[in-house]
């Protein structure tokens, strides 16, 4: 199944009339730190179709950052109930290349995703620095690391991602949604 796809200067027309709504599929920390202005938050982990039963008759409009998240889970959006629906090509990256307007928080915690790619680096290149520094036993950190992406990418599970979003800094965005 796929769903059609709208570029971001038609989308602006379309939602300038009020014929559109314009759903914003990711996580709420992501949306906190930069969203499309009137964009409506409904992470696909907590999506409600009843959130847009008022809109049914709008054109519907999915977005992610890039676009991929989006059309990787078309199946799930598709079925929600509008009438008709699309994909924002490109997503948030494109509306920015457009130059339409978005709303950034500096104050708001990166991605948790990059997160995770910068703490999971960081460690790696730690341990392979103090294995050669100090001591070739600290290679065994760089190989934690390296196991615990391995299981990440096989069973969906990130327990390095699971504890970055309990600091303090990432569920202070997490929880005003």
């Amino acid at each position: 199944m796929t769903l059609p796809t709208i570029d971001a200067a038609a989308l602006k027309q379309q939602l300038d009339a009020g014929k559109a709504i314009l759903i914003d599929i990711r996580e709420p920390s992501e949306y906190a730190r930069e969203h499309i202005l009137g964009a409506r938050l409904a992470p696909l982990s907590a999506f409600d179709r009843h959130d847009f039963d008022a809109d049914k008759d709008k054109i519907a409009v999915f977005h992610c950052k890039s676009g991929n998240r989006t059309a990787m889970n078309v199946a799930q959006l598709a079925g929600k109930g509008f009438a008709q629906a699309y994909i924002l090509k490109g997503g948030l990256d494109a509306w920015k290349a457009a130059g339409l307007p978005v709303h950034l928080d500096r104050s708001a915690p990166i991605d948790l995703m990059r997160q995770v790619q910068i703490t999971a680096g960081g460690m790696a290149l730690l341990g392979a620095l103090l294995a050669w520094l100090v001591s070739p036993w600290f290679i065994a950190l760089s190989g934690f690391v390296g196991a615990g992406l391995m299981v990440a990418g096989i069973t969906g599970f990130c327990g390095m991602a699971r504890l970055l979003g309990l600091m303090p800094w990432n569920r202070r965005f997490a929880l005003q949604f």
